[in-house]
């Protein structure tokens, strides 16, 4: 695809050469700074001096002023040029002669010094000699097969070397030690120096003029086959891929990134970044294409002109504005060596960002993210696009000159909505994303904000979990926009973020109310109790406490029992305080007190009675049911009775009266045996509830925790009460069997068979016979291991004695107390396991006094002489 790389400008027209226009005819051409030398087919060197002028907008002129011209008085052309800037020479080659002239008056050199014999000539613009007051030529002799090397100095001339190479020599290039030549038939590179030569690749010198050109350090430029412009290094490779120009290519040059090839019609552009032909020029019967630092020269016959090549940047836009973006980047990258670093870096970048740009028009959202990223894109820009999604205190403006055309969305989808919500899409997935990043560039309120209302309007499920989570959104804006499209939850999720969490309750009581609608959340009501059970603001929990509870009592009474137990214990939120302000709600007074007594176990004697109190209050109000054995015990009843058994805090005689005619037996029976009336609390539970198992597990609950002979009691007691009914009651003495042989090892065995009627059968009280059996058995083994394993241990306490005894001691004047540090005046002391001995009133005195030093436990006293 074509770009404008370059304008064709005119330097010198043929008006300027000579006044016999028609015989006019230019040869070859040599640029050195300012100063242009042409030569001509009638032997004259003219010599002009270049003034470019640069436009404000247009690209640059250049206007030649003639200085000189002079013959060189041969009647041949002169075939080429070469200025040798640091010697102030021109070497000129005429008639198979390369003489030195000087550059400004074009006056040979009076040494006359010369090269004779050279068919075409060279310059090694990477020299090896390291000398420099002198330049090296490199020369196609006319000897065949031959190529010499010169050291050309100010006045002189010395050849260094000759080399013969395998076939004729038509073109030469040098870099340092290496010649790149177009021979008969092919293309090879030589090293003069080592005489080492490595074929590149075959060429036919009779159907097409060779091309050899050095482009770069040890890299060359040539004229391949099929049309084609190869690149290759000393090495022998090719760096770059080949571009293909015209089979009939006549001349080649080098303006990074591209080359430039002259044919008998055009003059073409190809870059080196992608090989694409860029640019056509028409060009008739030209003949030279050199280029001299940069600056590219072509010539006809009767005039010379110059390719001036438009900036990179200018090249770049124009890219951009064509919407290929490929190209664009392809060019900015190959750029990089042309200009700068730091300028690069900003050019690049900016690039980068207008390739964002369109590929973003064009719905590549993939493409443009990435090239937004690359090129560290300020957000602003792109959010920018999208109306009032700024916040209204932003102070961002657009980067100038502008990164794209499109005043908003709208201009850029024309309107289509499909395309507008595509857009909307990419935007929240990008902030999404760059929020967290570098890429936010210290603008996350803007971002923030933006992706909120981006949220809001889309109904965007990551609408909460944005505000729930550590965002920068502006209250001011966000609040206004979420107010604006009905987010009233979220807009309180934004309250509680700023800190305003009575704005958003009030909120969410509204929402509950039906006042406003939002159906955000249906368990909103669920989600109120909670903010407030960890909400720390006392004072606002009691503002909305009535409001939970008339709502639902049973689960507004959680924001008093699922609070955090740090802040139950503060004062803020005392239990009597959460008691009195729950008398209006019974329900949930009652759990409130359950919470207390029962997941707290707070002991206190008024919370556990209320709530023996209230249970029994509900327990009163259900339908009556029967008293018997086989009545329904309700859930609130179930409460009361564990609550009864479990707690020793409730006031008992209180609650007996209160119970007193309710026909609640088994309550009844609790209560007095938590008065340790037992026999009237067994005798309910036999004989108004006649229920037996709950007799025997009123034996097991009541005697939990204390000793044997206490359970003991409580069994024979009930047995009695089962016996004293006599064989008459048929069902007691079947309550009193079973009891006998259930719990066997919970009786006194003699005393029980004292108590038992005589017509009962050994085969009747078989397992009680055998329990009780098996338990005095089982007590008598135990008894036995007791005390042997006591005997063993006195034996084991009697051998450490008689150790200790039989070590003896030596005690003399020197010997000192090890607690008063006093000498020893009798031979009575005693000695501790550690070995020390102290005075015996020294020992007694620790013995009494705790606090007295140690010297470790006493285990043995002993008094006598010392030995």
């Amino acid at each position: 695809m074509s770009i404008k790389a370059f304008t064709l400008v005119s330097a010198v027209e043929r008006e300027l050469l000579m006044d016999d226009k028609d015989r006019v005819h230019i040869e070859c051409v040599e640029c050195c700074g300012k100063n242009l030398y042409v030569g001509t087919s009638s032997c004259f060197i003219y010599h002009f001096l270049l003034e470019e002028k640069t436009g404000p907008t247009g690209p640059a002129t250049f206007t030649a002023t003639k200085q000189l011209h002079r013959s060189l008085g041969f009647k041949k052309p002169v075939n080429e040029l070469r200025a040798a800037s640091a010697l102030n020479r021109l070497l000129v080659l005429c008639d198979s002669y390369i003489t030195l002239v000087n550059m400004v008056n074009l006056e040979p050199i009076p040494s006359g010094a010369r090269i004779k014999g050279a068919v075409t000539f060279t310059l090694n613009e990477n020299p090896v000699s390291g000398d420099p007051f002198c330049v090296e030529v490199c020369i196609i002799s006319v000897k065949r097969r031959t190529i010499q090397m010169f050291m050309v100095y100010e006045d002189r001339v010395q050849i260094v070397k000759e080399v013969s190479t395998p076939e004729q020599p038509f073109a030469v290039a040098v870099d340092g030690h290496f010649l790149c030549l177009a021979l008969t038939t092919q293309y090879i590179i030589l090293n003069y120096s080592t005489g080492v030569s490595q074929d590149l690749f075959p060429y036919c010198s009779e159907e097409k003029r060779p091309i050899v050109k050095r482009i770069g350090r040890q890299e060359f430029l040539l004229a391949g086959p099929g049309g084609l412009g190869m690149f290759a290094t000393v090495a022998g490779i090719s760096k770059h891929a080949p571009v293909h120009w015209s089979e009939n290519v006549i001349g080649a040059a080098i303006c990074f990134p591209y080359v430039i090839a002259l044919d008998d019609e055009f003059i073409t552009v190809h870059s080196m970044l992608d090989q694409q032909q860029k640019q056509t020029l028409p060009f008739k019967k030209g003949h030279i294409l050199q280029d001299f630092e940069g600056r590219v020269i072509v010539a006809t016959s009767k005039g010379v002109y110059i390719l001036v090549p438009l900036p990179l940047e200018k090249q770049i836009q124009d890219l951009l504005e064509s919407q290929r973006v490929e190209e664009a980047l392809v060019l900015a990258k190959g750029a990089r060596r042309n200009i700068p670093k730091e300028k690069f870096q900003v050019m690049y970048r900016r690039i980068l960002q207008q390739a964002g740009f369109i590929q973003f028009a064009q719905l590549q959202f993939l493409e443009a993210k990435e090239l937004f990223r690359s090129g560290q894109l300020d957000v602003r820009e792109l959010i920018s696009l999208y109306p009032f999604l700024l916040p209204t205190s932003s102070s961002f403006m657009r980067s100038h000159p502008p990164l794209h055309e499109y005043a908003d969305l709208n201009q850029l989808t024309q309107g289509d909505q499909e395309k507008m919500a595509q857009c909307k899409r990419f935007l929240m997935s990008y902030l999404n994303e760059v929020r967290s990043t570098e890429g936010a560039n210290g603008y996350r309120e803007d971002i923030d904000t933006a992706l909120l209302k981006l949220y809001a309007e889309t109904d965007h499920d990551s609408l909460l979990d944005l505000l729930v989570t550590e965002n920068f959104c502006l209250l001011t804006d966000s609040a206004a926009w979420l107010e604006k499209h009905k987010k009233y939850f979220a807009l309180g999720l934004l309250y509680h973020y700023n800190n305003q969490d009575a704005a958003a309750l009030q909120l969410w009581v509204n929402i509950v109310n039906g006042e406003i609608h939002d159906a955000t959340r249906s368990d909103l009501y669920d989600y109120v109790v909670d903010f407030l059970t960890y909400c720390s603001d006392g004072a606002l929990v009691w503002k909305h406490a009535d409001w939970l509870l008339q709502q639902s009592e049973e689960v507004g009474v959680q924001v008093f029992t699922k609070r955090p137990l740090d802040e139950q214990q503060k004062n803020t939120f005392n239990p009597d305080d959460i008691i009195n302000c729950l008398k209006k709600y019974p329900k949930a007074l009652v759990k409130y007190l359950e919470h207390l007594v029962i997941d707290r176990r707070l002991q206190k004697e008024a919370y556990h009675t209320q709530l023996a109190l209230l249970y029994l209050e509900e327990v009163l109000q259900q339908t009556p049911s029967t008293s018997g054995k086989g009545a329904e015990v309700t859930g609130t009843q179930a409460k009361l009775q564990s609550l009864l058994q479990k707690s020793d805090l409730y006031r008992v005689r209180l609650l007996i009266e209160k119970i007193q005619g309710t026909g609640l037996h088994m309550e009844s029976a609790i209560l007095h045996g938590k008065l340790e009336e037992h026999q009237k609390a067994l005798h309910i539970l036999v004989h108004e509830l006649k229920d037996f198992s709950a007799a025997e597990d009123y034996c097991l609950w009541s005697s939990e925790g204390r000793d044997h002979p206490y359970r003991q009691r409580l069994f024979h007691t009930l047995l009695s009460i089962y016996l004293r009914a006599g064989p008459a009651d048929c069902g007691l003495v079947v309550a009193a069997v079973d009891l006998l042989n259930h719990h066997a090892t919970e009786f006194d065995a003699a005393q029980v068979l004292q108590l038992l009627p005589d017509t009962w059968s050994v085969q009747l009280l078989c397992p009680f016979l055998m329990g009780a059996m098996r338990q005095s058995f089982h007590t008598k083994r135990m008894t036995q291991v007791a005390a042997g394993l006591a005997k063993s241990e006195n034996l084991i306490y009697k051998c450490d004695k008689m150790k200790v005894k039989g070590s003896s001691v030596r005690l003399s004047d020197k010997k000192l107390c090890q607690m008063c540090q006093n000498p020893f005046c009798e031979p009575v002391f005693v000695r501790y396991p550690n070995g020390g001995l102290v005075h015996t009133h020294c020992a007694a005195s620790r013995h009494t006094n705790p606090n007295s030093p140690s010297s470790g436990n006493r285990t043995s006293k002993k008094a006598g002489l010392g030995m």
